[in-house]
């Protein structure tokens, strides 16, 4: 009893001495949104296993024996500061850590549960190592702390996925039980930077918003998710870049490799993928938060951390162009995106396959004073009628990304988003396939079938149903147009065959067959003009994923 007054009366303590210095109720939203790039980090004792946290309980790994995994979990390599080292390499500003996510295990000494790292071999308190560790190395350090909880008796459902509804539950003793937890993170381990919440199944938006109201009693700054089941401060787009919003801040929260928790032969993604997906992200005015799985004996994967500090390396040189910029002021296009900073304008052509050499970006009253190649040379422009056209060398392009700097005489952040030319004449334009036309997921990464030709390469991907034995993509082109090349982006190395065809009358005519599409292919195709466009998938090994087809 005399411990819970004490942790009571700490909380109002905290609560008045916090309200006292603060007159204000809004987060530190723009502050967060300078920071642009954070590292997430998904770990527990199910890394022993090699699967998927939370989601595997009662799935790949029977429910008794997911649950007794802790008492096995010795992570004896863990070092804190290792991984805060880590993400000042990586160029992150922010570390967030699943201190409890679905299967309920928690990695800080709570005295709400015995269900903790306390009680298992290693018998260290993580969360508070990692946040003073990040405190000492100048990282803003958040928590992920999981809505649902598919092992406490009071939450309505459970494993697996919260599939199985309990036969007695108490939500409103649930509820009350995630106050305490979320009070023991506020108060025992802050300020912290972010709560992230996640999955909240049972909890509507009024339960929600009472979750938030309690952690602003005793953090009023604390920024919150939108995933309480109420709107928080941000929206959180999963493996798939989030669409341009200057209105609403987002992050995306995305996978270096494939699964969320640590996988042994763990397949990451290309430094281009990485990076693409960092600049698409400060492109469309959000953030992006990078995860990484730690091994069960505490140490991040060497070939992780070296693509970590890859991207840290790049953002040394061209960071100026990431951190405190904002959207814009053009929306993204299928070749790149643009960021902004005071009279400055940076546009990041990421994959450039124009005929010519050329951006032709909207005026919107922007007087132009200087333009240039990032660490290079003056390029040449003029202005035609209401838009400026900028000429650069096929020499000036990198492998990467391609950085133009646009100094204008005035401050750019007023000016309002503009559309900008597309080189794919297949961008954007509507799209009907042979099955999955909604957004789905699909072993934890987002299926759907406006990726195919939306411009990024590196989240979010098209599969045909299981059953689908003959899948095929249609683009409409809107009107006649005349194509000549096509470049298909695979997830995988499942297409064994395919073709490309055009309509002729009623029937649909082969204009081009291939075989293995892999990473990426590059198609010539014989000049046809043709209105609609048709990609067939006629032997595969395995449910391909198609990341982007672009027509030229």
């Amino acid at each position: 009893m005399k411990t819970k007054f004490k942790l009571f009366f700490c909380l109002i303590l905290t609560s008045l001495q916090i309200l006292s210095a603060q007159n204000t109720k809004s987060p530190k939203i723009e502050e967060w949104k300078d920071a642009r790039f954070g590292m997430f980090i998904h770990w527990g004792p199910v890394a022993l296993k090699g699967q998927e946290i939370g989601w595997s309980r009662g799935a790949q790994i029977p429910v008794e024996e997911y649950d007794n995994l802790y008492k096995q979990f010795n992570p004896v390599k863990f070092n804190a500061d290792e991984w805060v080292s880590v993400a000042r390499e990586a160029g992150m500003k922010y570390i967030i850590l699943t201190t409890k996510h679905h299967d309920g295990f928690c990695l800080w000494n709570t005295r709400q549960t015995d269900h903790n790292i306390m009680n298992s071999p290693f018998g260290r308190d993580v969360v508070k190592e990692l946040a003073e560790a990040c405190r000492k190395q100048g990282i803003q350090f958040g928590t992920y702390y999981s809505t649902c909880d598919w092992y406490h008796p009071d939450f309505p459902l459970t494993s697996p996925g919260g599939s199985v509804v309990r036969p007695t539950s108490d939500l409103e003793a649930y509820t009350s039980y995630l106050k305490r937890q979320v009070a023991e993170l506020l108060v025992n381990y802050g300020p912290l930077y972010v709560l992230w919440f996640d999955v909240p199944q049972k909890f509507d938006n009024e339960r929600g918003q009472r979750v938030i109201d309690f952690a602003r009693q005793i953090q009023p700054d604390i920024i919150i998710n939108d995933r309480t089941g109420a709107k928080g401060d941000f929206d959180c787009p999963e493996q798939r870049i989030g669409e341009f919003n200057n209105m609403r801040p987002w992050e995306t929260c995305m996978t270096i490799g494939r699964q969320w928790a640590w996988k042994p032969d763990e397949k990451i993604k290309s430094l281009e993928q990485c990076l693409h997906s960092l600049i698409r992200s400060a492109g469309g005015d959000g953030n992006l938060l990078f995860n990484v799985g730690p091994r069960p004996d505490g140490l991040i994967e060497p070939e992780q951390v070296d693509r970590l500090k890859e991207m840290g390396q790049w953002l040394k040189q061209y960071g100026y162009t990431i951190y405190e910029t904002r959207g814009g002021p053009y929306k993204p296009t299928d070749w790149g995106v643009s960021t902004r900073k005071g009279n400055m304008i940076y546009l990041h052509i990421l994959k450039w396959n124009g005929l010519r050499t050329e951006i032709e970006i909207p005026a919107a009253g922007l007087d132009i004073r200087s333009c240039r190649i990032a660490g290079g040379a003056s390029l040449k422009f003029e202005k035609k009628d209401d838009s400026y056209i900028i000429r650069f060398s096929g020499k000036d392009l990198k492998p990467v990304n391609t950085i133009i700097e646009i100094e204008a005489t005035d401050n750019v952040m007023n000016i309002a988003p503009q559309d900008i030319q597309s080189n794919s004449i297949s961008y954007m334009k509507p799209l009907t396939a042979s099955s999955n036309l909604k957004g789905q997921w699909s072993n934890h990464q987002w299926v759907e079938l406006k990726a195919v030709n939306n411009g990024d390469w590196t989240g979010s991907f098209w599969e045909p149903a299981k059953d689908d034995t003959n899948p095929w993509i249609d683009i409409d082109l809107g009107k006649i147009r005349q194509i000549s090349k096509a470049i298909i982006y695979e997830k995988g190395s499942s297409v064994q065959s395919f073709e490309i065809q055009t309509p002729f009358g009623i029937e649909w005519r082969t204009i081009y067959k291939g075989t293995v599409i892999g990473n990426k292919a590059e198609i010539k195709l014989p000049k046809t003009n043709t209105t609609k466009l048709r990609f067939v998938i006629t032997k595969m090994n395995g449910i391909p994923g198609i990341y982007e087809i672009s027509v030229y």
